[in-house]
Order: C-alpha cells, then structure tokens, then sequence
C-alpha cells in the first residue's frame, strides 16, 4: 500500500461569488427581444381586453375607435419606444371603455331600482316610463304607470303597470 504524504498544496480556492447586486452591475444590458416579446404580450393582452370590451358596448355609450395610432401607419417594424407608446395607448383607450362602462351600469342600477319602486307603488309613480334598455335588457319593451280606466281611474287613484309588448312592427311590415 502507498503512503499518502502531506505536501503543501498549489489549489487556490475558488473566490466567493459575487452578491446578486454585484452581479446585476457587472451582468449585459436587457436583451432588446426579450423586451420586444414582453412588450408585444402586454400590447396583445391589451387589445384582447378591449376587444372584449367592444364586445360589450352599445352605441349609446358613444366610444370612439379609432384604429389608427398618429405616427404608426404603415406595416414595418417598431421599436421599444413606439411598443411602449402604443401599449400605453391601448392602456389608456382601454380604462376609458371601463370608465364608459362603470357609468352605463351605475345608470342601469338607478333605473333598475326605480323600475322596482314602480311596480311596488304605480300610484306614486305617475306617468313614469322605464324601457329595457335604460335596465340593460335587450329589446324595445317598457314599463309605464297608467291610470286605470283613463280619466276615471285617475281620479279614483286606480294606478297600475303597463308592461308594453316590445317593439312596433316597421310600417313596411303592415298589412
């Protein structure tokens, strides 16, 4: 068997690794597509956003769509600061839409609340006229609080909650 003898050793260790603050110092500038393919995921979540937000938009709600960004017509190749741009852009466009939204709702909530006033006391609510559309419903239908049987209902205080059948067929259509 060979003896193992002690000789002084040449291997150095290893310096310590840099601190992770060190490291960041002394690492590459961003990748430039790394930020590209993050920038265009953000500006693809955002235009599927407001896509889904179109979706949901009545012409009442009077939104413009504009399709075309000032300084980015024509197909080519954008850069970080024109991605950045157009991305804030749809960021922008897209919190209008929300805002528009937020407004149609809450406006559909008084009307909803009222309608429910309406039809728990027709008397107090004369003459008031709600549609389906001023609640968010589809179609052309409205509640009205009417006097029963005309002039002598109204006199009587006999009030009810006409619900009408939905929209009039178009002049066209008529026999």
């Amino acid at each position: 068997m060979a003896s193992v003898i002690a000789t002084p050793s040449t291997h150095r260790p290893a310096p310590p690794a840099p601190e992770p603050a060190a490291r960041a110092m002394t690492s590459s500038p961003p990748d430039e597509a790394a930020a590209r393919r993050s920038l265009r995921g953000q500006i693809a979540k955002l235009e599927r956003e407001l896509a889904e937000a179109a979706a949901r938009t009545t012409p009442e709600d009077r939104i413009e769509w504009s399709t075309v960004t000032p300084g980015l017509a024509g197909p080519r190749l954008l850069g970080l600061g024109e991605l950045e741009r157009l991305r804030d852009d749809l960021a922008e466009r897209l919190h209008e839409v929300r805002v528009v939204h937020a407004d149609r709702a809450a406006r559909e909530a008084v009307k909803r609340d009222q309608l429910a006033a309406l039809l728990r006391d027709p008397a107090r609510h004369r003459f008031v006229r709600i549609t389906r559309r001023d609640v968010g419903e589809p179609g052309c239908g409205a509640w009205e609080s009417r006097p029963r049987l005309g002039l002598i209902g109204m006199l009587a205080g006999w009030w009810h909650v006409k619900i009408s059948s939905g929209c009039p067929l178009s002049g066209a259509q008529r026999p």
